[in-house]
């Protein structure tokens, strides 16, 4: 059971200033010394970094359709143990769902699976009384949903403000805060560099944090944030646990498993990491795009799909590191890599020599491959057995030739085989979820122990 404060940020649709009001809440929060938690509903990793360096502990996504729904709330619960405040952020309109599933895929089945109340943020930069018909129809769409309240951006004036604020008090919905239409500056860096600037802990990201948190603090009451979010009523499941619950005891040896990423984090969920410690392994941090060997001692390798693919010069001129990367693979360690991973692992992306793992060339293209994708494993490997079926996330915009190998990791309807399976290596740009896959790390570090013979 868990009886952390919580609230859901949502918004009527994209681009009402969710991400940046998210973030200042927790920052600003943070600053008034209470202990706060970051989640993000959907498989964004990059909001999730964020959130994360927000509240000073690990960002985590909670997404229904690459974990399933009831993991939800036992997800949260975990990943918010000792947390005085919980922010869970939205995605896109808080009734959406990608795929079509909004009974269990939305913002607000999240927030009623996590009995949480709902603070809308409203862009009304356009928007005058009807902001009360717009809202009150979001609290009335669905019974189940508790919408505590509102927060208004890109107010025009105080004269807007009482106007909105006077509407708003007539449908009984109370106003939490009104920022001016310059007091959510774009102020952290941009969206191509994804998670890097989290992960690397660059002053910049930093910097945007903090002043976002500057900005909530002086236009949001958050001391009537906190007694709403003190409202929601305790969860009574059991909290998620890497421990694995029937399977063998850890190794008397604890194989050293490196995760791609930086000085504050890795590029992998954050159960990942949990995961392979309670499977036996001792994880360390190898930074691709600054360290030029491999940790000491390392027995496997994994690279998460949070690694942006815009950084292929730097990856391409970290040389020392390919060829120590391209001997571990070669020697038959685990490598496992997602998202932009496989392209680090390539023979060479838009004419950039990589780490020549895979025989394959990659290539950049104009738009980006986004979705879900229901998979079956084609190749057993560290990974999962063969037929396993998993869901993942796909967003990239480079594409490989050949798109598999001749032991190809997934195929899916409606797509041909996917990705490369060849004695320790796993590459794919298909993003699974490892708390919806337990038997991932203990499969990964029972290879890691194993041992190794050179490979032609």
């Amino acid at each position: 059971m868990t009886d952390v404060p919580r609230v859901v940020l949502s918004a009527p649709s994209s681009g009402h200033g969710t991400g940046a009001l998210s973030l200042g809440l927790l920052a600003a929060l943070a600053e008034r010394g209470v202990p706060v938690a970051g989640f993000k509903v959907g498989p964004d990793q990059v909001d999730a970094a964020y959130l994360g360096l927000a509240a000073g502990r690990p960002g985590r996504t909670l997404d229904p359709r690459l974990v399933g729904p009831e993991r939800i709330a036992p997800l949260f619960a975990h990943g918010a143990a000792g947390a005085g405040f919980a922010l869970v952020q939205g995605t896109m309109g808080l009734y959406d769902s990608v795929a079509g599933r909004p009974e269990s895929e939305s913002t607000a089945a999240v927030a009623t699976a996590l009995r949480s109340p709902v603070v809308l943020v409203v862009d009304v930069a356009a928007m005058g009384q009807s902001v009360a018909a717009l809202v009150h129809g979001f609290r009335s769409y669905d019974e189940q949903l508790w919408l505590g309240g509102v927060i208004l951006n890109r107010v025009a004036s105080p004269r807007h403000e009482a106007l909105l604020r006077e509407a708003l008090d007539d449908v009984g919905v109370p106003v939490y805060g009104a920022l001016r239409r310059h007091e959510l500056p774009p102020v952290l860096p941009a969206r191509r560099h994804g998670a890097a600037p989290v992960v690397r802990g660059d002053a910049e990201a930093a910097r945007g944090v903090r002043r976002l948190g500057e900005a909530v603090a002086a236009t949001v009451d958050l001391d009537r944030l906190l007694a709403l979010a003190r409202s929601a009523p305790a969860l009574t499941v059991e909290p998620w646990s890497p421990e694995p619950a029937d399977g063998p005891s850890a190794p008397a040896e604890r194989p050293v498993v490196a995760l791609a990423g930086g000085p504050a984090g890795s590029y992998s969920h954050p159960e990942a990491a949990e995961l392979l410690r309670a499977a036996g392994a001792e994880v360390v941090t190898l930074d691709p795009l600054r360290d030029e060997a491999l940790p000491a001692g390392v027995r496997a390798l994994v690279v998460g799909g949070g690694l942006p693919e815009t950084y292929a010069e730097q990856l391409s001129a970290n040389r020392r590191l390919c060829i120590a990367v391209a001997e571990l693979a070669r020697s038959g360690r685990p490598v496992v890599a997602e998202g932009a991973g496989l392209l680090w692992l390539a023979r060479e992306l838009d004419g950039l020599p990589m780490c020549g793992v895979l025989d394959a060339v990659g290539t950049v293209r104009d738009g980006l491959v986004v979705g879900y994708r229901d998979a079956t494993a084609v190749t057993g490997s560290v990974v999962a057995p063969a037929g396993t079926a998993v869901t993942g996330h796909k967003q990239h915009a480079a594409v490989l030739d050949p798109r598999a190998g001749d032991q190809p990791a997934w195929r899916w309807d409606g797509g041909t085989p996917e990705g490369f399976v060849r004695h320790g290596v796993h590459a794919s740009q298909l993003v699974p979820h490892w708390a919806a896959l337990p038997g991932v790390a203990s499969r990964l570090v029972a290879a890691a122990l194993a041992p190794s013979a050179a490979l032609a």
